[in-house]
């Protein structure tokens, strides 16, 4: 009898639980072969654009992600989510030191977002920063990760996530505007640098002369040096080994296959 009355408690809760998801979950499956073509993060822009009165119009050009620079794709994973291979849509490492400084400084700022969670605001959600927002960004991030690919998520954050104050969005329409060349000829400098920005675009730009960009974009190449993914110059290498006491000649290739890893390969 008790168990019987537990089983009609609980076919109600569940029902709701359904009716709740599917209310708050978009169907992501279309995601697999369909290109969004304008997000919940442009249509955000637009109204704030159209109520301060600026005459900025969306710019955005598709491109797959085998025509984005390899360079552009491993500073913007290092600069991002650097487990993003390895995490299934969260780094809980991450959530929970942005939590202790939140409690820290008693601002809720949420921070610790992983491309798969940033891929969900852009598509789906607004910038407002409160905690229904962030539960919903959670359910369409776990429900990403188990319908999309990695490269699938990798490909669609790329071409959506706003890279400039004027409607700049994707790497492609990104590469055109700062350096007049496809995504796909962006060298390793210039990669880093586009990579530092994507905290805030509209404040930063990857060609200006600001300490932030170069600071971040230094180090974010150094990494890739480290990890094998740039050669480095003759003068880079120099400098690494100035404290040496025989200066032998270093082949670049010797010190590629010296630093190259299977987990740094796409």
């Amino acid at each position: 009898m008790k168990l019987r009355k537990l089983i009609f408690l609980l076919i109600p809760i569940l029902l709701c639980g359904l009716i709740l998801y599917f209310f708050l979950v978009p169907n992501v499956s279309r995601l697999k072969k369909e290109n969004p073509k304008k997000t919940a993060f442009m249509e955000y822009r637009e109204r704030e654009w159209k109520k301060e009165g600026k005459n900025y119009r969306i710019q955005q050009k598709w491109v797959p992600l085998s025509q984005i620079s390899p360079f552009l794709i491993k500073a913007v994973l290092i600069a991002e989510d650097d487990k993003f291979w390895s995490h299934e849509g969260f780094d809980y490492e991450a959530i929970q030191k942005a939590i202790e400084k939140d409690i820290k400084t008693k601002k809720f700022k949420f921070g610790g977002s992983t491309i798969s969670q940033q891929l969900a605001k852009n598509l789906y959600l607004s910038p407002t920063k409160n905690p229904f927002r962030k539960f919903r960004e959670a359910l369409i991030t776990w429900r990403m990760e188990k319908v999309l690919t990695k490269k699938r998520i990798l490909e669609l954050y790329l071409n959506v996530v706003e890279w400039g104050d004027k409607g700049i969005f994707g790497i492609e329409t990104a590469s055109q505007y700062y350096y007049g060349k496809s995504a796909s000829a962006l060298t390793p400098e210039e990669s880093v640098r586009l990579s530092t920005v994507l905290p805030n675009p509209r404040k930063y730009s990857p060609v200006g002369d600001s300490k932030y960009v170069t600071n971040r974009a230094n180090l974010i190449y150094s990494i890739m040096i480290k990890r094998g993914i740039v050669i480095p110059g003759y003068e880079e290498i120099i400098d690494e080994r100035k404290d040496d006491t025989i200066l032998e000649p270093v082949r670049p290739e010797r010190y590629l296959e010296k630093n190259m890893s299977p987990k740094n390969v796409l």
